[in-house]
């Protein structure tokens, strides 16, 4: 048996990259596959994609995941499509590149609305609605631990989701949900080649260390599964030994 089957899975920013990998792992794992995305004619054909991969079914949805009624509309398709809710992955992300006394309050605070206070608006609507057994996995990043210049609200709010993992995992247990969540290091994706400061060399990149999306789907349907069944509250970095050598 597929170890996701006849469980709906929602990802979000799943239209691309590590969120696109991570929900065609899971449909092929047997679940119902929900793609969140801000985009939502992206989401549509990333769930075409999905279901041509071997899901049994998977639903492109338009979210802006920093506002809450939109948070509650996704998780009430899911629930209207699908039934169900067991798995959330929370991998929309946002990067702002400036230095701190550049910086304004908007940038600040789109940062952390999309990467922290997103994660969790889905964490609250899961709790409200996934049955014991769930599992919330988080995608945070080793900025959370070793960062670089001009990017201290992405390092701030990846930094905070460790912490609101942990604390939603101790709230969770009691509810049978886990919370989790994983720290990916360099991953071949636009994010990556886009960063200025990759294209600049402040941040030089071992291709060695670079990882593919495959890498960290594999590493969140892991902790998503019951073969992770007693692991609560833990960030498991997935970057190649890159953070060893920083």
């Amino acid at each position: 048996m597929s170890r996701f089957e006849n469980k709906t899975v929602i990802v979000t920013g799943a239209a691309s990259g590590i969120g696109l990998a991570t929900a065609t792992r899971f449909g092929q794992e047997g679940a119902r596959v929900v793609i969140a995305d801000l985009h939502g004619d992206q989401a549509q054909k990333a769930a075409e994609e999905v279901r041509a991969t071997g899901a049994l079914d998977a639903l492109g949805v338009a979210c802006d995941v920093s506002k809450a009624d939109q948070v509650q509309g996704c998780v009430g398709q899911a629930l209207g499509r699908f039934g169900t809710l067991d798995v959330i992955v929370n991998n929309a992300g946002l990067m702002t590149f400036k230095p701190l006394t550049d910086l304004t309050v908007e940038d600040w605070t789109r940062v952390l609305a999309v990467d922290l206070l997103g994660a969790f608006l889905f964490i609250q609507q899961g709790f409200l609605h996934m049955r014991p057994g769930g599992a919330v996995v988080n995608v945070s990043s080793i900025h959370a631990r070793e960062t670089e210049p001009l990017v201290a609200p992405y390092a701030a709010a990846k930094a905070a989701l460790l912490s609101l993992t942990r604390s939603a995992a101790i709230e969770g247990k009691p509810r049978g949900i886990r919370v989790n969540a994983v720290l990916p290091g360099a991953v071949d994706t636009p994010m990556l080649w886009d960063n200025p400061n990759v294209k600049s060399g402040v941040e030089k990149i071992n291709p060695a260390d670079v990882g593919k999306p495959q890498d960290l789907a594999a590493a969140i349907a892991f902790l998503a599964s019951e073969d992770a069944a007693f692991i609560q509250g833990t960030g498991l970095v997935v970057d190649g030994g890159r953070l060893d050598h920083l």
